[in-house]
Parts: structure tokens; sequence; C-alpha cells
């Protein structure tokens, strides 16, 4: 993983949250907004087409990623929540080749995705411990208008199930 990360709601570092960034400064993790539970919500609902889809879906934390130019995600799967309600994904900047594959392991079958400034993916059910990763970064593909003038933001939502 060559990202740099910033964590709302709660904190991510391998195989646990907390509400402090303990591994970086000690802070406190910031709130997470109430933009991005609806910005969820509706994400949920534009993916699978149903109206409800949205209810009950809240979610408490944010990994939010940048990637400059060489930066790549090796395949993993996000099970360090206790939730397996679904991940929503969006991107913002350059575009990436998104990997994303299996349930049972990091190799075949999988399948590359482009991912545009402005796309959300959705992964949940059946799919929602997919292994997934970043492959590569395009540069100067991100929109002259996104509010970066160059790299990767990509914003991925989750229930931690944690109190």
């Amino acid at each position: 993983m060559s990202v740099r990360t910033v964590c709302l709601g709660w904190h991510w570092q391998p195989y646990k949250y907390t509400r402090d960034a303990t591994d970086v400064n000690g802070t406190r993790v910031l709130e997470f907004p109430e933009w991005m539970v609806q910005l969820g919500r509706r994400a949920l609902v534009e993916a699978s087409g149903d109206p409800s889809a949205g209810d009950g879906y809240t979610p408490d934390t944010a990994l939010v990623n940048f990637y400059d130019d060489v930066a790549r995600m090796g395949m993993h799967q996000d099970r360090d929540e206790r939730s397996l309600a679904p991940v929503v994904s969006l991107s913002i900047g350059d575009t990436c080749q998104f990997r994303f594959g299996n349930t049972t392991n990091r190799n075949r079958p999988y399948e590359d995705i482009d991912l545009f400034s402005g796309d959300l993916f959705v992964f949940g059910g059946a799919s929602r411990l997919a292994y997934h990763g970043v492959t590569k970064i395009f540069p100067g593909t991100a929109p002259l208008d996104c509010g970066l003038e160059s790299g990767r933001v990509n914003i991925t939502m989750r229930v931690t199930g944690m109190d």
C-alpha cells in the first residue's frame, strides 16, 4: 500500500478501529459527517434501483485515501468491520484501474475496471468480502473542475458495527 490515508468517524489501522489515531499522532478522529451518511444511502439506492435500499444504512467511518501518480493498493478484503453492510467508494481526480476479485483469494477470477472522477462503486451482499485493489493510476486524467491538480482521492464509507 503506497497511499496516504485520513480517517473520519473511526481511525483504521491494520486489524482494528480506534477513536484516536494512536499510531499517528494520538488525536481524536473527526466525526463522520451527516452529508456522507446521506451520500452512502443515495449510492445504495442508485446502485440497486431499490428506493428503500439505503434505509437503515448508516456508515460511521470513512477512509480517505490519496493516490499520487505511482501509488498502488494491493489486493485485500475489507474485513476489519464487525458489520457486513455494503462498502460505498467514491472516486475523485485521476482515473484508476480498480481490480475487483473473488471472495476466496487474491488470484483470478478478477475484473479490472477503470474508475473515473465522480464514480461511485458499491459492493455488498455476496461481494462484500471480495478481494480488491488499485493496480494503476492514469496521471493527468482528472477533470479540470474536480479540485485536484493531480492524483486521486478515494473515499470508502463503511459501517464498523462498533459503538
